[in-house]
């Protein structure tokens, strides 16, 4: 199974749902939210608070839709999960009023949890055997042009259909598509006898079998290193436009903000080719190290179209990296047994700091200006830096010591 053809196949048709998982649950929002507020009779605000609160939701359920991946198989989980993101769909278009819309909202990102990256991640480190970690990359390269698909699909739908129409379409992909790769990649599992994630042995990928066991504190500086990342990514992001035009783009703010999508699927190429030499956490390191370079670089050009420029390839290079190393440093570091729920706790506390994040970073903006907001994302970019750092001298410490063991002994 590991070398045959099935494993690629099922990459390519993993990218298809991921794409429209993410264009259809997420990157349509932002275009669709004021015809949303206008129907219901709220205001903007009030449209993305409520995701706010929903991503908090989908948060609190990540870390046990991980722990039901190991125990049930990711296969399994994607298939009720393809249902329940159409049936929030439906019930987002059917919403009479906003208390019916925010109900949908929250299922809508629950069933996130069971389809997006957290569970294909664990779906191919459950299949895909010691090519998990390349296998990923490839994924989130496919993965990566969702909103380059989605926004301007979801623009030119928006010209003739209304937000409730464009959901009941994107509800009948998730059921036409979605569900018969997802019941398809169930029946891999099945057929080829995979063992879950939970049963599986606590060896390590790529020769670290002999490694330290890494203590607590290792996992909960990789937490705190990806939610602070998250926090960064999301801030920068909702806002990018804003911000750009806020520091003295002008006109520009529009084409420097198309540089981020290209550079962050140029990240995944470059990492796809030339990353096998690099190990997981010095990737993360570099993704971090990207993000804070790339806030720097927006604090220092000023109004410069060059520095603008910069600062979008590097940190679109950095968040690219980002959602690689999401799903490949917890195998790293941990191996494969109780991967899903691992990786539950890792976009937990994404989504809890990206829940967070455009409000904090608005209300930054509009007590300490612009410039401070940036310098606030390079402080928080670089704690994730440091956090980084500090896993990595731990597995350079630990790696060096059994080797000292066996010259001593």
């Amino acid at each position: 199974m590991n070398d045959g053809k099935a494993p690629a196949l099922m990459i390519w048709a993993l990218g298809l749902t991921q794409i429209i998982g993410y264009g259809t649950l997420y990157y349509s929002f932002g275009i669709l939210a004021p015809d949303m507020a206008a129907d219901l009779g709220v205001s903007k605000d009030v449209v993305f608070g409520i995701l706010s609160g929903a991503l908090l939701i989908g948060g609190l359920i990540a870390p046990r839709a991980g722990r039901w991946a190991d125990r049930f198989g990711a296969g399994t989980l994607m298939v009720p999960g393809s249902i329940a993101a159409a049936l929030a769909l439906v019930a987002a278009a059917l919403s009479p009023n906003i208390a019916f819309f925010t109900a949908s909202l929250a299922l809508m990102e629950i069933a996130s949890s069971f389809v997006l990256y957290s569970t294909a991640f664990t779906a191919i480190v459950q299949l895909g055997g010691s090519g998990a970690q390349r296998s990923i990359t490839h994924l989130t390269l496919i993965a990566g042009f969702a909103s380059s698909c989605f926004w301007p699909l979801t623009s030119a739908l928006h010209v003739h259909v209304d937000w409730r129409g464009i959901y009941y379409m994107f509800a009948f992909l998730n059921i036409a598509v979605c569900l018969p790769i997802h019941w398809w990649v169930r029946s891999l599992f099945t057929r080829h006898g995979v063992r879950r994630s939970d049963q599986d042995g606590a060896e390590k990928p790529d020769g670290a079998a002999h490694d330290p066991a890494p203590p607590n504190a290792v996992f909960l500086a990789m937490l705190a290193a990806f939610a602070l990342e998250g926090f960064v990514i999301a801030a920068v992001l909702v806002h990018m436009v804003p911000l750009l035009g806020a520091v003295g783009a002008g006109g520009a703010a529009l084409f420097v903000s198309t540089l981020f999508g290209p550079s962050q699927v140029a990240s995944r190429l470059l990492n796809m080719v030339f990353g096998g030499r690099l190990s997981q956490t010095m990737l993360a390191v570099i993704s971090a190290g990207l993000l804070s370079a790339g806030a720097a670089a927006l604090l220092v050009s000023g109004n410069l179209l060059p520095g603008l420029g910069a600062f979008a390839i590097i940190f679109g290079l950095g968040s690219g990296l980002a959602s690689i190393v999401g799903g490949t440093l917890p195998l790293e570091l941990f191996g494969r047994r109780g991967y899903g729920a691992r990786l539950g706790w890792v976009s937990a506390a994404r989504q809890f700091s990206s829940a967070l994040a455009p409000f904090l970073f608005a209300l930054m903006m509009e007590r300490w200006s612009a410039s401070g907001a940036v310098s606030a994302a390079a402080v928080i970019a670089a704690a994730s830096l440091v956090c980084f750092g500090a896993i990595a001298a731990w597995r350079t410490r630990s790696r060096r010591l059994p080797r000292k063991q066996l010259v001593s002994t």
